[in-house]
């Protein structure tokens, strides 16, 4: 990355909505990342990005590349101890350790927020963002067969996969 292009990931503000706004419209309109389908609700994206920015519980950050913000992620509970992250990045910025840097933060958020695991769901055909999970410690934990319907009919699988933080509190007797 040339130094111009120096990136810098820091928790959002609400002064990022629009941006960051700006960012998940262009990757929800290419229509192949995403589970929301185009044309996104600008009204209902800024207040959930409100409800991640102005949260003790929830974490936002984002990617930003001089003013401009290229790459954002969240990151929230989904059960006790278990956070859930959603990511986007600006296409002409993939592939440069954007979502890795991203990704990374996440980790460790939910490590200084007592949480024993991350969990997501990734397209099946989606091999970058696969990669990038894999390489930042997640593994493949199971396959939703035809889990969502997309508004032209079909029923799209997602990967579902995981990264356990906690490996030293013991497993379950039962299995």
């Amino acid at each position: 990355m040339p130094p111009h292009d120096r990136v810098t990931i820091r928790r959002a503000l609400a002064s990022d909505a629009d941006a960051a706004v700006d960012l998940r419209v262009r990757v929800v309109d290419e229509g192949i990342w995403m589970g929301t389908e185009p044309p996104v609700d600008r009204a209902v994206a800024i207040a959930a990005f409100h409800h991640y920015v102005d949260s003790d519980d929830k974490g936002s950050f984002v990617a930003v590349v001089g003013e401009t913000v290229v790459g954002a992620i969240v990151v929230s509970f989904a059960l006790p101890g278990v956070t859930t992250l959603g990511m986007n990045v600006d296409a002409e910025w993939r592939g440069r350790g954007i979502g890795k840097a991203l990704v990374e933060q996440v980790i460790t958020w939910s490590r200084a927020h007592g949480a024993h695991k991350i969990e997501l769901e990734v397209w099946p055909h989606n091999a970058a963002a696969i990669g990038l999970y894999e390489r930042t410690g997640f593994e493949r934990e199971g396959l939703r067969r035809r889990q969502y319907r997309r508004r032209n009919g079909e029923l799209w699988d997602a990967i579902v996969m995981g990264l356990v933080l906690d490996t030293q509190s013991p497993g379950s007797t039962l299995s």
